[in-house]
Order: C-alpha cells, then structure tokens, then sequence
C-alpha cells in the first residue's frame, strides 16, 4: 500500500472541509500521522485510528484522530491501514573506524536506517565514534542514535590491573557510554575494570572471559552478556572430557558435552543479575551451520556492501567450514535456542541485536533474519519486537525512545501489516523517521539502489 502524503496548509476558515488538520501553526518539520494503528510498546496492544504528531525530533501529541488534529502546515502521512511502532535498536552493532572514508560511514548509517535501525550500541570503539555520535545528535549527519562503547579491553601484556584501572577512569571521562570486554582477559584484570567501572558508574558488557565465566561476570555487575557468550561453558556436563581444554577445542566441539539440566539454574542467575542479553542467533547460525558459502552469498542485501568486505567475508567464511565440527555446531544451534526460549520464559531481559556489518550479516537487513531465528526459538512476535524497542530503552535506564508516547524520540517505523500477527511483518515497510526526520519507503529505495551501484558488488 502506497502512503499518501500531503501538505496540511489550509487556513482555519476550511477547517469544517479538513478536519484532520488543527488551527495551530506547525513548526518547521512537523510530521503527523493520521489515522494510523499504532503499536505503543507500553503492553502488547495496537491503538486504532489514532493521530501521532511529531514536532522538533519528538512525539508531540497523540490520541484518536477524532480529538486530536494536525497542526496547520504539517506534513500529513495517511496511515489508514497502516501500523506505527517505536524504531528498532541494535543493540550490538559495529560502527566505522576512524580511517573509514565518510562515504563509506554514511553507507553503513544509512543502511541500519534503511530498515528501521534508529539506535546503534556500537560495540568496537574508538575515540571518533564520540564525534560521530556528535555529529547525528546535532544534525549535521543522517544517521541512528548512537551509544558508543570505548576502544575495547583485550588481554594484551601492557593491560595490567592498574592499567586497567586507569582505562576505565579515562573512558567514563571521555563521555564514551559503555565499556567493551573481549574475551581473554584474566580474572584479575576483568575483577579490576568490573570494580573500577561499578565505582565510576560506566556501564560494561560484551563477552565473557573464560577465565571469569558466567556467574562470576554475573555477581559483577557485567550490564550485557553478548552473543550468549559462555551460556554454553556454563552447561558443559561434569564429566565432559573438554574440561579446561584450549579455546580452540571447546568452541569446537564443547557443544556435544553441554548438559541441558543446568538451563534453569543459569538463567535464573542471569533474570537473578537483571543483566540484559544480546543473543545474536543469526550469526551464531553462520559460524555453526553446515552450509555451503553459497548459502550466504545469495543473499541479496550483500549488493550494498563494498566488493572487498564481501570477499573478507567469504574467505573467512570458508576457513570457519574447515575448522567445524558440523555435529557439534547442529547442537550448538540446538541448546541456544533453547536457552533463549528459557530465558524468555523466566522473564529475563533480552534485547535485540545482530553484531552487524559482520560475516554477511549487513546493517539493518540483519534484523530480519535475526527475527526469523528467535521466532524459531519460540519468542512470540511481542516479545521479539519488545526485545528491539522498550527492553532496549530498559537496559539504558531511559524512557527517551522504545515507545511510541507524547515525549519519546520521534524515531519510528511504519509499517503495512500488524507485526503483532507476524513479527517478519516488519520488513514490509512504508517508511522510517528518525529523530522527527521522515523518510517514506520511496526515498530509502531510490538512496539504496545507489547504494547498491556505488558498492562495486
């Protein structure tokens, strides 16, 4: 269905002949949709034939559209048979590094917003991603709202405790949002930034070190668990023959030695620390799965990547295949899914991301097929979109986006069918607006097909 837009500039002596549209002037960028269902993210319930006015980069009112009406010299969006709900968040992206050409960071922004990606949590940072955040929040660049983590903390020989201490100190200084952990960090230096970052008030997440583990990085205070990261070592049976075995051999084949009785007792743990978790199925799927490399190269989003990022992909696709253990990845696959349910039904946190552009995962087409997954781990359409909306908004403690209420960000998605019935209902798009800017369905393609030429793909 096509969206109708128009210019609301009558005066109010025709307001009997237009009656979506109010006496009151508008200011400039003033968008309303009108008559359109809305998806509010406060419960699981869908608002019909309500008016949403969004002024100055914010929701500004909204209510049926039988008592609230546009302001004169808005932007009218017809959303008759239309659905409006909050932007997504990708809660584990991967922004450009500070020698990316700026054509190339506009490609990777652009794409998250293509597909409704209104917040990034950037999770390898640097110092320019705190300019870049800079830049979107001013306005002098189109892009998602970012949180950006600092330049990460990696086992390196000069990362010592009071190093790491002093890391951590300078970071929250530097106005970065979070810290990032990778795995190999010692329990000495991961308890060292886990104490410095509680004191500071920084928030921390990412991986979690072997050497820690889940429980230990859970009593912590760690704020995200990425990727499900060491959900698997923690299930691993009491007479696995893979006991302190090398990193290499246990992400292997530690999948054929899980013991699905400790499901319960970890993810209690983890509902216990209020930590979020970023599970990251689809990925996960590309490094377990048995799959010829063509699988992946016939995905049809990859012709808005650059040449050369593809073909990294590919190789490093084809080693991963020749490393894999493909019983042991089938059962990977397996017990995540099935962590993922049970941490749904215990009622953890868990928010939504695809730790993209990473191996054929590209920005904002990734939610799709991250959808599809958690729909197959038996997440039902509400809790899948609450997991990129309001839990999002949860885990950082604010009520500024993930909702759709007289206040919030103005970042949204409209869409031409009820997610509510089928959460893959939101690749059918009409069109995106973020931080009040609209962008209707018609504009995202025509920039994507130049995208998609640029790319050299």
């Amino acid at each position: 269905m096509s969206t109708a837009i128009a210019i609301a500039s009558w005066s109010c002596g025709l307001l009997a002949l237009v009656a979506a549209v109010g006496c009151r002037a508008a200011p400039e960028g003033t968008v309303a949709f009108v008559n359109v269902h809305v998806l509010p993210m406060d419960g699981e319930r869908v608002l019909n034939g309500q008016t949403v006015v969004t002024s100055l980069g914010l929701v500004d009112e909204m209510g049926p559209s039988g008592e609230v009406s546009a302001p004169r010299g808005a932007e009218i969006i017809d959303g008759q048979g239309l659905y409006l709900m909050p932007g997504f968040t990708e809660m584990h992206g991967h922004l450009p590094g500070p020698d990316t050409p700026p054509e190339e960071v506009d490609r990777i922004l652009y794409l998250f917003l293509s597909n409704g990606v209104t917040t990034v949590r950037g999770m390898i940072g640097n110092a320019s991603h705190l300019e870049l955040r800079r830049q979107i929040e001013s306005g002098e660049r189109l892009g998602p709202t970012i949180y950006a983590a600092g330049p990460a903390f990696r086992s390196t020989p000069e990362l010592t405790v009071e190093a790491a201490r002093l890391r951590v100190r300078e970071q929250e200084q530097a106005g970065f949002d979070l810290l990032k952990i990778l795995e190999g960090l010692s329990v000495e230096v991961y308890d060292a930034i886990a104490d410095e970052a509680n004191k500071a008030g920084i928030r921390f997440g990412g991986h979690v070190p072997n050497a820690v583990g889940l429980l230990s990085a859970l009593a912590a205070g760690q704020g995200s668990i990425d990727h499900l990261d060491n959900f698997l070592q923690a299930l691993e049976a009491d007479d696995s023959p893979f006991k302190n075995a090398d990193t290499a051999t246990g992400s292997r084949d530690l999948g054929l030695h899980a013991d699905e009785a400790k499901i319960p007792a970890v993810v209690a743990a983890t509902k216990l620390a209020n930590a979020s978790v970023v599970p990251t199925m689809a990925l996960w799927e590309t490094f377990n799965a048995d799959l010829p490399v063509e699988h992946y190269t016939s995905f049809d989003e990859l012709k808005y990547m650059r040449r050369e990022t593809v073909d990294r992909w590919i190789e490093s696709q084809k080693g991963r295949r020749e490393r894999l253990n493909s019983e042991a990845g089938a059962r990977v696959i397996e017990i995540r899914k099935k962590v993922l349910r049970a941490l749904q039904e215990e009622g953890a946190r868990i928010v939504f991301g695809t730790d993209a552009p990473q191996v054929f995962s590209v920005p904002g087409f990734s939610i799709h097929r991250e959808i599809e997954i958690m729909a197959a781990a038996g997440m039902t359409p509400y809790e899948i979109i609450a997991s990129g909306t309001r839990n999002a908004a949860e885990h950082f403690g604010t009520n500024e986006f993930g909702q759709v209420a007289v206040g919030t960000r103005a970042d949204l998605l409209l869409l031409e069918a009820n997610p509510f019935d089928d959460a893959s209902n939101i690749a059918r798009q009409a069109g995106v607006m973020v931080r009040g800017r609209w962008m209707p369905r018609e504009e995202i393609q025509a920039e994507l097909e130049e995208l998609a030429a640029s790319a050299g793909n």
